[in-house]
C-alpha cells in the first residue's frame, strides 16, 4: 500500500508539470537536431540509410525464402525497424537523461523525473515522422489505409509508456553505476537480433513462442506488422497482449518507485 501511494504521488507531480515537459521536449529536440545546418537531415538520414542497407543485404544477400509471408520485403522490414529505432533510441537517451543534465538535478525546485520523459519525447518526434514515411511506403506498395491503421496510436502509446518506466529505472541506476550505459548498449545489440525484425517469427517452433513474449519489443514489432500488413487487431492475440501489459505494469511501477527512492541522492553523486 505504501508503494502504491508513492506511485500515485509520483505520477501526480508529473501530470502537474505537463506544460514544462512539452516545453523541455521542444527545447531538447531543437538542441539535438536544429543546432547545425544539416542537423534535422541527419536525424532522419541515419535510420533511413540503415534500413536501406539492411534491406539490400537481406534481399540480395542473406534473405531466406518466404521470410515476409508474401508481403513486399522492404515494407515488411521497415514495419519492424521503425518501432525498434524508437525503442533503442528512447532507451539510450533516456538512460543518460539524468547524468546529461546534472545542472538541472541540483536545482531544488526542478522535477528530475521529467528528464527521461523529455529525452523520450524528443525521440518520439522522430518516430512519428518515420511512421509517416512507413505509411507512404505502404501506399506505394498498394496497401490502402484501413481501420487497422488506427492501432498505430495504441502501439505508440504503449511503447512510450514502457520506455518511460524503463528509463526511470536505468537513468536512476546510471547515476550510481556508470556501467549501466554500456550494459544497455549490449542489451540493445542483442535485442536487435533477438527480435523478429528481419526474420519471421514462424521460424521459431510454436512451443517456444512464450520466450518471445519476454521481449517487449517483439510485441511492438509484430503490432506494427499486424497494423499495416497482416490486418490483425491486438485483441486477437490475447496471450501476447496480456504478457506485454504485465511487463509494462511491472516496469512502469518499479521504475517509478526506484527513481523516487534514489532521487534524493542524485545531487550528492553528481
Amino acid at each position: 500500500m505504501k508503494y502504491i501511494i508513492e506511485f500515485k504521488k509520483f505520477i501526480g507531480h508529473l501530470l502537474n508539470n505537463k506544460k514544462l515537459i512539452f516545453t523541455l521536449i521542444k527545447n531538447d529536440f531543437q538542441k539535438q537536431y536544429l543546432g547545425s545546418y544539416l542537423g534535422l537531415f541527419w536525424a532522419f538520414a541515419q535510420p533511413l540509410t540503415y534500413m536501406v542497407v539492411i534491406w539490400f543485404v537481406f534481399t540480395y544477400g542473406f534473405r531466406q525464402a518466404n521470410t515476409s509471408n508474401g508481403a513486399p520485403y522492404f515494407l515488411w522490414l521497415i514495419t519492424g525497424m521503425v518501432p525498434w529505432f524508437f525503442f533503442a533510441n528512447g532507451l539510450s537517451t533516456g538512460t543518460n537523461a539524468v547524468v546529461g543534465n546534472a545542472f538541472l538535478v541540483k536545482k531544488v525546485a526542478f522535477r528530475v523525473s521529467i528528464l527521461p520523459i523529455v529525452s523520450i519525447g524528443s525521440a518520439l518526434l522522430i518516430h512519428l515522422v518515420l511512421i509517416l514515411f512507413l505509411m507512404l511506403c505502404a501506399l506505394l506498395y498498394g496497401y490502402m489505409p484501413t481501420f487497422y491503421w488506427l492501432q498505430i496510436f495504441y502501439y505508440v502509446t504503449l511503447s512510450t509508456l514502457f520506455l518511460i518506466g524503463l528509463s526511470w529505472l536505468t537513468a536512476s541506476i546510471r547515476v550510481f553505476i556508470k556501467d549501466i550505459s554500456s550494459f544497455v548498449s549490449v542489451v540493445l545489440q542483442i535485442g536487435f537480433w533477438a527480435t523478429p525484425i528481419f526474420w519471421n517469427v514462424g521460424m521459431i517452433p510454436h512451443k517456444y513462442h512464450w520466450i518471445l513474449n519476454l521481449n517487449p519489443a517483439y510485441y511492438l514489432v509484430e503490432g506494427f506488422r499486424d497494423t499495416f500488413i497482416n490486418k490483425t487487431w491486438f485483441w486477437q492475440k490475447p496471450m501476447d497482449t496480456c504478457s506485454f501489459f504485465i511487463i509494462l505494469f511491472i516496469t512502469f511501477f518499479v521504475g517509478a518507485i526506484v527513481f523516487r527512492r534514489l532521487r534524493p541522492h542524485f545531487g550528492d553523486v553528481l
